[in-house]
């Protein structure tokens, strides 16, 4: 009877665990079950709350491990030291051979990278590793890898790293074009050393100049996505995941340099541009067409009798380039590139540098009232030569005592050959050399000064005095258009006459 008894007790037990019954007979409570027992993590938050996206969780997710922070080293030699009582008494204690080596000093540096293939090709800025003698670069997981420069681009302030490994992370280079103002985005990097850091903002503009880079070729993406020191060479991406840029400068206020909310990335399309001439030829050869551009501006328009300021105006051809053979003279207004509107300087010299030499463009033009087109054969860019063209040197500039008068408040001569070459104008220039310039004068406050040469008053050269003040006559109260050249630079200048 008690084996029957413990059977049917035994019985009862199994169906109560087949039956899945969370009944505790010793205590009266619940049984956790290895499924509740998995489940004690909260779900994940909602992406979207009401229709407002209220995370990046997942883009983070996703591109966050291709970002990596570069360790940069350099030697270089140690300055003197300085005592604080003078040091020719501690000298004579101190052997002179020791005293005339320095020592090596290591200078460290620290930014960032973004991992663009799964064999370890890494993007980051120029200046992020320039000079570098080591180079390393610090994974998410904390993996460090030695890298090598597989080519460095000052101009574009780009360079491209290798790793040699694989199966690495890395993001996909999206379309920079597409980016709009306003679009959200995302920048990922390592600022102020502390690790990375992910902050957001949105795009604030386009097309972007700053003037800091070896070069003009600029054409940032600006954000308001908090970047710091150390964020150079990181990622800007959207809320696909996809790199539209590589971080590269801020604005900051104050010696600390902190961000301000104004940052600067170079688009993914030039990023990929440069990246993918690195890898193939180990430098970056760019277009050139030989012209000096500039912006047109409301007086400058009204000035060539112009409808709007789209377009850019050609300031000077240099002899025997790409423009000058192709038939563009100075004072056409391109207005277009192989079919694409051009509606400033800085988008007609982006176009023709990322086209690679010995291409064919199309430029349109107006000149004297209609639109012609031309092709050109583009020449090569020496950045060496550009640097040479842009020194400037002021002590080519002649001296004049005499007070600057006259309607623009400037004193003038003509110009003679010799003042001419020491100027830097081709062979064969003439025109009006200003002596001097009153600083209240109305030619001063749009920048014109002595050793300036006039070339033209309103599409008319000029090479006498005489007919500086026929020019003057006829534009009566409107603006005075003038050219105007320094050292060999060319440009368009409005002026308001004194009355």
């Amino acid at each position: 009877m008690k084996v029957k008894n413990f059977l049917s007790l035994l019985l009862l037990f199994s169906v109560a665990g087949i039956s899945g019954c969370r009944t505790n007979l010793f205590s009266g409570g619940n049984v956790p079950t290895a499924e509740t027992q998995t489940q004690t993590l909260p779900p994940p938050a909602p992406l979207v709350v009401d229709g407002v996206r209220a995370s990046y969780a997942d883009v983070v997710e996703k591109t966050a491990p291709a970002v990596v922070q570069i360790f940069s080293e350099r030697k270089s030699k140690q300055q003197p030291q300085q005592f604080p009582f003078g040091g020719d008494f501690f000298d004579q204690f101190i052997p002179k051979q020791q005293q005339q080596q320095q020592r090596p000093q290591v200078e460290r540096g620290t930014g960032s990278g973004v991992i663009v293939s799964a064999d370890g090709s890494v993007l980051t800025n120029h200046h992020v590793i320039d000079g570098a003698e080591k180079i390393t670069i610090r994974m998410q997981d904390g993996k460090t890898f030695d890298a090598k420069v597989v080519g460095s681009d000052p101009p574009s302030d780009m360079a491209v790293l290798k790793i040699e490994t694989t199966n690495l992370p890395f993001l996909t280079l999206g379309n920079s074009d597409t980016v709009r103002v306003g679009d959200i985005v995302l920048a990922i990097g390592n600022p102020l050393g502390i690790g990375q850091s992910v902050t957001a903002g949105i795009i604030s503009a386009k097309g972007r100049r700053t003037g800091l880079s070896d070069g003009s070729f600029e054409d940032f993406l600006q954000t308001d996505a908090p970047i710091n020191r150390g964020n150079s060479g990181g990622a800007l991406v959207n809320l696909s995941g996809e790199l539209i840029g590589i971080n590269s400068q801020i604005l900051s206020s104050g010696q600390g340099g902190g961000s301000i909310g104004i940052g600067f990335s170079i688009p993914s399309n030039m990023a990929k541009t440069v990246m993918e001439q690195l890898i193939q030829n180990g430098k970056v050869r760019r277009g050139q067409l030989g012209v000096n551009i500039q912006n047109i501006t409301e007086d400058v328009a009204k000035s060539l009798d112009l409808k709007d300021t789209k377009g850019v105006l050609v300031s000077n051809v240099r002899p025997g380039s790409a423009a000058d053979k192709a038939g563009i003279k100075r004072g056409d207004i391109i207005t277009a590139i192989n079919g694409e509107k051009v509606e400033d300087g800085n988008v007609l010299r982006n176009k023709v540098a990322g086209t690679l030499p010995g291409t064919d463009i199309k430029l349109t033009v107006f000149r004297d009232g209609q639109e012609q087109e031309f092709v050109a054969k583009l020449d090569e860019f020496d950045t060496e030569d550009a640097k040479k063209e842009n020194q400037q040197q002021d002590e080519n500039n002649p001296a004049n005592p005499a007070k600057p008068s006259g309607k623009l408040g400037l004193d003038l001569r003509p110009l003679t050959p010799d003042e001419a070459k020491k100027l830097q104008l081709p062979d064969g220039t003439t025109g009006l050399l200003v002596t001097d310039a009153d600083p209240d004068g109305s030619a001063a406050s749009e920048g014109i000064e002595r050793g300036d040469v006039i070339l033209e008053v309103n599409r008319q050269p000029v090479e006498t005095l005489d007919q500086m003040q026929t020019a003057l006559e006829k534009s009566g109260d409107r603006p005075i258009l003038l050219v105007v050249s320094r050292r060999g630079q060319v440009t368009y200048l409005t002026v308001k006459p004194t009355k």
